[in-house]
């Protein structure tokens, strides 16, 4: 037993001097994880960058620094970093070096251009001296700043002025439809489509072009003969009022929406306004121009102004269609474009509607009445901030607001501090838009990215419609001309194109409309002359209907 006893012991003595053993052997070191390399803030040209959204105003020489919680390893930097105007190849940069290489200066080899979207971006092949990499890669969007370079020759303004009437004037003489002579609805649709309401607009424009020179009185007379012969003759009608697109040979009605497949007496009064103007132009004794105002009575005195109150209601309505009858039954109201609506029916020769019509109908017996001030302006009429521009421009390409009053407002008061209140409102610019400022301004009905808009302060996407200071002249004439000038020199090779300004711009999506409007390119061509020299306004208050119809109305004016 005793040595049984002493074989264990020496046993277990052994086993555990062997485990001993084994757990005294070194262990090889961990290796450690290096520090990730951390990305803490990245300026251009000193100014805070932010991530993920658009970076503005930058300059084509930019310096980009970025700051690193570690030194870099600048063999890795080539791999790192990339910048690229969006949809092009890498632009070659330069690299420079701060604060022992925990800050990285990075420049374009050449000047990036103006007004041009780039992304720069830092990836995870970035690494630090301590072979950490980038723990995720960022990127950056930038857009460059505006070209301060005049892009044309300098001219004087009143060339400048000539320039963009005739030029304008292109859309409705060069691209008007070749068979009924009427404006196509915009450059970028069906050329088979004509409105009713550019027509008009562009009706208009012809004295204008005829007094500057840009066409012959004879070619301005053919050309109106053309067209009224294609609106008696050939276009279709309800209740003597006309469709808001035509087909320009055929001059069947387009369909403007499902149910508006009839009369628009809103664009029919824009015509009519166009063709007025034109018959008081046209006032020679010769058997031609006879004719032709012969021909613009038979049209104007066909509408049935009082059909369009629905059974003798005291409000006219838009539209009426030969399949849907009253069915969009959309009253014509004020505040907005459709005072010259009302001027029109009130001024017929042969069914005038009654002057409670205009007042309980358009003024709303007073509802459409403001009175508030914006930005230091009062407003008399319509919706804070005032709505889009084009308000206070369709009713007055062929009324002279100046001294017009009634009993709800003084209409020079209204137009004026309309313009005023958007002028300043893209002059204060709380959206921030790039690019809005006391010489780049104007919200009113346009194109905008992906469709069509109405835009105004309280409806501001930040897109600058060129229509709405530029026509805007008689109104803000130092504003509308710096904004003019701007548009041309800074903006021009941009903006100005083979019919004008094209309908609207964004400097904030770096978006330029491919296209222009009749409603858009009319109201520059007239408003221009109006400031210059008065002749439309001039020529549609010569009426002797429309100085009676106005009366009629309750107006005041020194040339009622």
């Amino acid at each position: 037993m005793k040595n049984n006893s002493l074989w264990l012991l020496l046993s277990t003595l052994f086993f555990a001097a062997q485990c001993s053993k084994s757990n005294s052997s070194p262990q090889p070191a961990p290796i450690p994880t290096p520090t990730a390399l951390v990305l803490n803030a990245v300026k251009f040209d000193n100014v805070n960058a932010l991530p993920g959204m658009a970076n503005y105003n930058i300059r084509p020489t930019v310096v980009v620094r970025l700051y690193f919680n570690n030194a870099v390893d600048r063999t890795s930097v080539s791999a790192g970093f990339s910048l690229n105007e969006t949809g092009a190849a890498n632009q070659a940069i330069n690299f420079g070096y701060e604060n022992n290489d925990s800050t990285v200066l990075v420049t374009a080899s050449a000047a990036l251009k103006y007004l041009t979207r780039y992304n720069f971006a830092v990836n995870t092949n970035l690494q630090s001296v301590k072979k950490g990499k980038l723990n995720a890669d960022a990127s950056y969007q930038m857009i460059t700043q505006i070209d301060s370079t005049d892009k044309f020759p300098v001219i004087s303004d009143n060339a400048l002025l000539d320039l963009v009437q005739q030029q304008t004037f292109k859309y409705f003489w060069d691209y008007g439809h070749p068979v009924s002579g009427l404006a196509r609805e915009r450059s970028n649709a069906a050329p088979e489509t004509v409105t009713s309401g550019g027509s008009g607009f562009g009706i208009m424009a012809i004295p204008v072009a005829v007094s500057r020179n840009f066409i012959t009185r004879a070619q301005g007379l053919a050309r109106m003969q053309t067209i009224v012969a294609f609106l008696k003759n050939t276009a279709q009608k309800f209740h003597g009022a006309f469709p808001h697109w035509l087909n320009g040979t055929t001059g069947v009605v387009i369909p403007f929406s499902a149910k508006d497949n009839g009369a628009d007496l809103v664009e029919t009064s824009y015509l009519m306004a166009g063709l007025l103007t034109a018959r008081q132009y046209f006032n020679g004794a010769d058997i031609n121009e006879t004719n032709l105002r012969t021909d613009i009575n038979s049209l104007w005195n066909a509408v049935e102004w009082n059909w369009f109150r629905q059974g003798g209601q005291n409000v006219l309505y838009w539209h009426w269609s030969p399949n849907f009858n009253w069915d969009m039954n959309m009253k014509i109201q004020g505040w907005n474009e459709c005072l010259i609506t009302y001027i029109m029916a009130s001024s017929s020769n042969t069914d005038s509607i009654p002057s409670i019509a205009y007042h309980n109908g358009f003024a709303r017996n007073g509802s459409m009445v403001n009175n508030s001030s914006y930005y230091g302006y009062q407003l008399p009429l319509g919706p804070a901030n005032g709505g889009p521009l084009f308000w206070s421009h369709y009713s007055f390409l062929g009324i002279n607001p100046t001294g017009l009053q009634d009993t709800y407002a003084n209409y020079q008061v209204q137009v004026t501090n309309h313009t005023r209140i958007n002028y300043e409102y893209c002059k204060a610019n709380p959206g921030a838009y790039f690019g809005y400022s006391n010489l780049c301004w104007g919200l009113t009905a346009s194109d905008v990215p992906n469709g069509y808009a109405a835009n105004d302060p309280n409806n501001d996407i930040g897109v600058i419609s060129p229509t709405a200071a530029i026509s805007s002249m008689p109104f803000t004439p130092t504003e509308s001309m710096n904004a003019l000038r701007f548009f041309y020199y800074k903006l021009g090779d941009k903006l100005f194109k083979q019919y004008g300004m094209v309908d609207a711009f964004s400097l904030k999506d770096l978006w330029y409309a491919g296209s222009f409007l009749a409603i858009d390119q009319g109201p520059p061509i007239i408003m221009i002359e109006n400031y210059r020299s008065q002749l439309i306004w001039n020529l549609l208050t010569s009426c002797t209907e429309i100085k009676r119809g106005m009366r009629r109305l309750g107006f005041t004016a020194p040339y009622l």
